[in-house]
């Protein structure tokens, strides 16, 4: 698939969204997002007065399919510039596919930190911009006992240990840590959940990804578990995955994001307004979808700086550059590839929809590393938001 006119020779970059799959309803939100951005960018005229051509492919979930398909895009389709990935499984296979044939990957999803590479552009949230708070909050409004939750891959090992070492500073306890794998049934979710009712713990954190998402509610639902008293918390629970369960499922449950459909400030709703007019009114618009749509303006703005697809030509550009995103103004972090963005935590109400209840107020700089950061750092009083 194609987007663009031919009238003069596009700037043609690769796309790599899963349309099928584990986790195709938040990637369909990415795809979504990066389109609407270079329908955008081409009503505007361009850039350099050429059109923005997308070459799309659907990677089905699968880390070996959009590693091939990189290969792909990089060596037969002439592109240089890489958009796309949801899990970082899909990252780790596609970057060095990327690195070897000096293309550039831009990376709309939150990630457990810990990686630098000269060929890829983070977007998404690292754990100085999400964990540390979501810690925070959770230590000092649900208790200091947790019980963790994750699929069974690279991201949530290492997003749990990083939780770990938050909670633990505070003196917290992790009481169990356990994984499924992707693409488990309700019957796998029943057995941890009859776990959790015998750990009772505080709070649930959840690095559940995908389609298992509502099957993990639906069984703490289930369980007879409330989530006044037991919420799960989450990095990995977004619109999209709570489109897919009944609303007395998800409310009370709590979430650490950039970016909300529900965000109340001009630019979120001009965001939203034009992503359902593109993509459906029923298209949930997620932190990944907002992350996949400013990558691609800041991107062609440094493109048009350039004048060149060539990576380190645009790379040069892009830590000198900023944009209006959605969420706030964002820009890239010369030094490390990563992108400042403004914390929130949310809290899903009665009719399942995210309403903030804590704000970092201003983007924070991007420690990929978390090399200075300490819950300290993050006093949760005087910045909680009362629930109207």
């Amino acid at each position: 698939m194609a987007s663009g006119s031919s009238a003069v020779r596009p700037w043609r970059i690769g796309v790599l969204f899963s349309a099928t799959g584990v986790t195709a309803a938040v990637e369909t939100s990415q795809l979504g997002g990066t389109l609407l951005a270079i329908d955008e960018i081409n009503e505007a005229g361009g850039v350099l007065g050429r059109p923005v051509e997308a070459v799309v492919y659907d990677p089905a979930s699968e880390p070996r399919a959009y590693r091939r398909l990189a290969e792909r895009l990089l060596t037969e389709d002439g592109v240089r510039l890489i958009f796309g990935g949801y899990m970082s499984s899909t990252r780790k296979a596609m970057l060095p596919v990327v690195e070897a044939h000096r293309g550039l990957l831009f990376y709309p999803t939150l990630y457990e930190g810990f990686e630098y590479s000269r060929h890829c552009v983070y977007t998404g949230a690292a754990p100085n911009q999400n964990s540390i708070q979501l810690a925070n909050y959770l230590l000092s409004t649900c208790g200091n006992r947790f019980f963790m939750i994750g699929s069974d891959y690279v991201y949530p090992y290492e997003s749990n240990r990083i939780m770990t070492d938050f909670v633990v500073q505070s003196r917290g306890t992790v009481l169990d840590e356990i994984y499924v794998p992707l693409g488990a049934g309700p019957a796998e979710f029943d057995r941890v959940m009859a776990k959790v009712q015998r750990a009772a713990p505080d709070v649930i954190f959840s690095t559940v990804v995908g389609a298992d998402t509502a099957t993990l509610y639906e069984a703490h639902h289930a369980a007879g578990l409330d989530a006044a008293t037991l919420p799960i918390a989450s990095l990995t629970t977004g619109e999209a995955e709570v489109a897919a369960m009944p609303a007395e499922v998800a409310a009370g449950h709590i979430t650490a994001a950039p970016f909300f459909e529900t965000l109340d400030t001009p630019a979120a709703r001009r965001f939203v307004a034009a992503f359902k007019r593109r993509n459906g009114v029923h298209m949930p618009v997620t932190a990944a979808a907002e992350a996949a749509y400013f990558q691609v303006h800041l991107a062609m703005r440094a493109l048009a700086a350039a004048g060149t697809d060539a990576p380190e030509p645009l790379l040069a550009q892009l830590g000198e550059s900023a944009f209006d995103a959605p969420q706030g103004r964002v820009r890239i972090d010369g030094t490390n590839n990563h992108t400042y963005l403004r914390p929130r935590i949310a809290r899903l109400d009665a009719r399942g929809r995210f309403r903030v209840v804590w704000d970092a107020g201003a983007p924070v700089k991007p420690d990929p590393y978390c090399v200075a950061q300490n819950l300290s750092d993050w006093p949760a009083d005087g910045r909680q938001i009362a629930l109207s």
